[in-house]
């Protein structure tokens, strides 16, 4: 929602959800606008995660156009369609991918391949820089992560109300991005699903 805000153009956009992705799928994702990308499918089974470093050791396009060995092998059969998902793969089918994790809804914890990560490199994968944001969920992250993407000033208490789900009204809209209304918003709000009172924010 936060760059629903700051980047009214989806194109342009960092991170994005979506609702209604697929029938009774949700996604995450990012695309950072150099290649790097990831997309985190929600459904009935539980989440898959994929993620794309280009410039790492493990791009299928530097190792014979095949994915890194052990990234999605053991991908369960449950989630498989998402290892081929076309907007997944490139155009010769080759699943777009560095890093992979799983959960299905009984798990206990998240699961990945067996892999025999280069050495010959500090993030082989690009998990770390890829999923930093989830890893450190604080308002504060997030505004480290806007100021020097965006270039503006992000304000720290909207953000923080935003974390925490209040409802967006058009001042805290205006305090984020005076360019943007909250009318401007309507669609943005109903895909992301960012809760809103009947009737807009009281």
């Amino acid at each position: 929602m936060l760059d629903a805000i700051l980047s009214p153009e989806w194109e342009c956009r960092y991170y994005s959800f979506n609702t209604a992705w697929a029938e009774a799928e949700e996604m995450a994702s990012m695309r950072n606008g150099s290649g790097d990308e990831y997309s985190i499918v929600f459904c009935a089974a539980g989440a898959y995660v994929r993620g794309f470093g280009h410039e790492t050791p493990m791009n299928p396009h530097g190792n014979d156009g095949e994915p890194w060995p052990g990234v999605i092998d053991e991908v369960p059969g449950v989630f498989r369609p998402f290892v081929e998902e076309p907007a997944f793969t490139d155009w010769d089918g080759v699943p777009v991918v560095t890093a992979c994790l799983w959960r299905e809804t009984a798990d206990d914890q998240w699961h990945h391949g067996a892999i025999d990560f280069p050495t010959d490199s500090a993030g082989p994968d690009g998990s770390t820089s890829l999923f930093g944001l989830l890893i450190d969920r604080s308002p504060q992250a997030f505004q480290r992560f806007a100021e020097d993407y965006y270039e503006v000033p992000v304000d720290l208490a909207a953000v923080s109300a935003v974390y925490a789900l209040r409802p967006l009204g058009q001042e805290l809209v205006s305090s984020l991005n005076g360019d943007v209304t909250l009318a401007d918003l309507a669609k943005d709000i109903a895909d992301i699903g960012y809760p809103q009172p009947p009737g807009g924010p009281v």
